[in-house]
């Protein structure tokens, strides 16, 4: 009989859990370690879409994410005044399909993957990798804890930043396409009476969005601002962070004000760089990436969480198929690099359209918003659905 593939997972996110589902479905013993003390719940509303939705239908939980998804009404855009330009509803917008593709909140998706898989996965909650050791026949870890384990495999599902991926690539600079933006999130009042719908405004190369994902929940406050290099010194330092979101919405009108004093009071802020990785490969010896440690697409394209689910998926069919894990990583590349390759083409294909850094810009970007009012576009971009799942490979 064939031993069973012990494999470590660092990051509970979404790819985290959801790879760890799969390859516990394949035979494999699965332990998930998270810096984190607990599973970490909130975060803005994040997307399923097209070939993503048919990976959690056959995790059986796409009944529960339908339950779950926001619905939104409305997405209203706002001129530098506060007047309004343009009404939609948000489909419209993002190019998804109506009563197919969702919209949930980032904690329920982490709350459900978590769900399917705690009773059958270790989960190392409160700790990482300190060390990684490549030499023997497996792969040697100690953690910051200080225990010691050795696995078969590892997989960096750790995030844009990947502490993974650094110790085994190299630093992050030389994978990160830096696409001229930084943004700021956090959860403020819901004073404004908002439900089920999302107000943004906009200035040439600014924008602040308050989005109610229900009726009397807390808002999600977004401040999103054109800056030509990436503030690379603030990125670790949160005093800094809202010093330069603020300076940069210095003189705003509309609630800005409001919303920059919210962020002050704030204890969820989360700030950081627009920007994709794109790596030449994925995987080293016994290590291997997935999601945003891999491949972050980047808020822009709306397809992060998407990405992650599909990516998990096919890492683990790969690895079924495959017992030498060189041969399933690069099956796995071969399988997933073009749906990768389509969905960062999003930035470039009009994906930072909602944000103009100019006024001309910003006033065709209106133009086009008010044509969709009179003629809405039933367009939806091939790059969601531009992969068919394979069905899952029997364990070898």
């Amino acid at each position: 009989m064939t031993p069973k593939r012990k494999v470590l997972i660092s990051g509970a996110g979404i790819s985290g859990p959801a790879l760890a589902y799969w390859l516990h479905h394949s035979g494999c013993t699965v332990t998930v370690v998270e810096k984190s003390g607990a599973l970490r719940d909130g975060g803005y509303p994040i997307d399923i879409r097209g070939t993503a939705t048919e990976v959690v239908r056959r995790m059986g939980i796409l009944p529960q994410l339908r339950d779950a998804h926001v619905d939104s009404r409305r997405c209203a855009f706002l001129d530098a005044d506060g007047s309004e330009v343009a009404s939609l509803h948000p489909s419209a917008v993002v190019g998804s399909v109506e009563g197919q593709d969702l919209e949930v909140r980032r904690g329920d998706l982490a709350a459900l993957l978590h769900a399917l898989v705690r009773d059958d996965v270790e989960f190392l909650f409160g700790d990482s990798i300190h060390t990684l050791d490549e030499s023997g026949q497996g792969v040697d870890i100690t953690f910051h804890s200080g225990r010691q384990r050795t696995f078969d495999l590892v997989v960096g599902a750790d995030g844009m930043h990947s502490p993974t991926r650094e110790s085994l690539f190299g630093p992050e600079e030389q994978f990160h396409r830096y696409l001229g933006y930084c943004f700021a999130l956090f959860t403020m009042p819901n004073t404004f009476g908002l439900s089920r719908e999302l107000l943004l405004w906009n200035s040439p190369g600014k924008a602040a969005a308050l989005y109610a994902v229900g009726k009397n929940d807390e808002l999600h406050a977004f401040l999103n601002f054109h800056r030509p290099e990436p503030p690379f010194d603030a990125l670790r330092n949160p005093d800094a962070q809202r010093d330069l979101v603020a300076k940069a919405f210095a003189g705003a009108g509309w609630e800005v004000p409001g919303m920059l004093d919210a962020m002050r009071d704030a204890d969820d802020v989360f700030f950081d760089t627009a920007g994709q990785i794109r790596m030449p490969h994925w995987s080293s010896r016994r290590v291997v990436l997935v999601g945003d440690a891999a491949y972050a697409p980047s808020f822009l394209t709306g397809q992060g969480s998407s990405l992650a689910l599909v990516g998990a998926y096919m890492l683990a069919n790969a690895l079924a198929g495959h017992r030498d894990h060189a041969a399933a990583f690069a099956a796995h590349e071969r399988g997933l690099r073009e749906f990768v390759a389509m969905n960062q083409a999003l930035v470039d294909n009009g994906g930072a359209t909602l944000f103009p850094t100019t006024a001309r810009a910003l006033e065709q970007r209106n133009t086009v918003l008010r044509d969709l009012v009179t003629m809405p576009s039933a367009t939806t971009r091939p790059a969601y659905s531009a992969l068919k799942l394979p069905e899952f490979a029997p364990v070898p």
